[in-house]
């Protein structure tokens, strides 16, 4: 990347704290990623944004200030710009019972207010970057894989064998990042007392026009494909799982260890094994599948860009460390 090129990053955990769907280490996976960032890839950390849902932060991960976030942080950029988006946190698909769905179902992270951000909305923000700039995506969730719409698939839902002997991970059964699409209907119809099974409607009563953009769009059922939707090669998904799969919660709190994403905590294993080497996105990908093999855990992560962006450097040339 050229020198004087901005790298602007946005970290989202989520723990939901004090609440059924709580987790442990959304927050900490974040943090993590903060210092990866600024000591190996060289981000300057006036450009990188934290938000969590810990009591007392001064701006919570609502659906609305994680969009928005997002929004100055594309409108900032520029040719050459490396933009960075790592969330953890719940995630969860979307079924529209409405006919001639064009998107069918719909992969989505789950803010700590429930106002689903959801693939529709990533392809939207991909194509408003100006060209010559990137876009990298991590998302440490459930039901993640295919989290920008119309992505290409690079490394996608397979079997994936190495002869690495798995072990259970620790402590306790890791928890699954996923809320159930009937859960969060009854979450919706229990503020909205509406009767009905169409999220979209629930939605738009409860957040208006900040709410996805796929609840928002009007029946392009019957309409020409809107270009500002149409897929573009600017963006880079790195999922914690296939969309069919869960990503892993782990709360070693019984063995004195910090909780993790079991995806985001295999991605700072990888950088960690491998100081100074430069890592492509397919290779952080790939070693991440072998890291999570040999921990027990059962799920995939995987790979959506152009081919070109596949081989491309993970975040670019990393700080040298001499």
């Amino acid at each position: 990347m050229e020198k004087g090129k901005k790298r602007l990053a946005l970290l989202v955990g989520c723990n939901y704290p004090n609440s059924q769907y709580e987790l442990h280490g959304c927050i900490n996976d974040v943090v993590a990623m903060r210092d990866t960032l600024v000591g190996r890839f060289g981000f300057d950390p006036s450009h990188i944004e934290l938000l969590t849902d810990e009591p007392g932060s001064s701006v919570m991960p609502t659906g609305e200030n994680i969009k928005r976030a997002l929004g100055e942080m594309v409108d900032k950029a520029e040719a050459g710009d490396v933009l960075y988006f790592h969330y953890s946190g719940h995630g969860t698909t979307i079924r529209s019972v409405k006919p001639a769905n064009p998107f069918g179902r719909d992969e989505a992270i789950v803010p700590c207010d429930f106002n689903l951000i959801t693939d529709v909305d990533f392809r939207q923000l991909v194509n408003r970057l100006p060209k010559g700039a990137s876009f990298t995506i991590l998302s440490d969730s459930c039901h993640s894989g295919g989290l920008i719409d119309k992505e290409k698939e690079q490394i996608g839902p397979a079997s994936f064998s190495d002869d690495t002997k798995s072990f259970t991970p620790p402590s306790s059964k890791p928890k699954p990042k996923t809320i159930p699409f009937e859960s969060i209907l009854q979450h919706f119809t229990s503020l909205t007392n509406i009767n009905t099974s169409d999220v979209a409607t629930h939605s738009l009563e409860l957040f208006g026009t900040n709410s996805s953009l796929k609840f928002r769009l009007p029946r392009i059922d019957q309409l020409d494909f809107p270009d500002f939707l149409r897929p573009r090669d600017e963006g880079i998904l790195l999922s914690g799982c296939q969309a069919n799969e869960t990503s892993a919660d782990v709360n070693p709190a019984a063995d004195g260890g910090k909780a993790f994403g079991a995806f985001s905590n295999a991605v700072e294993t990888v950088l960690k094994e491998n100081p100074g080497r430069v890592l492509s996105n397919r290779e952080v990908v790939m070693m991440s599948r072998k890291v999570l093999k040999a921990r027990g855990f059962d799920q995939h992560p995987c790979l959506y860009c152009s081919d070109e962006n596949a081989d491309v450097a993970f975040l670019c040339q990393p700080q040298s460390t001499s």
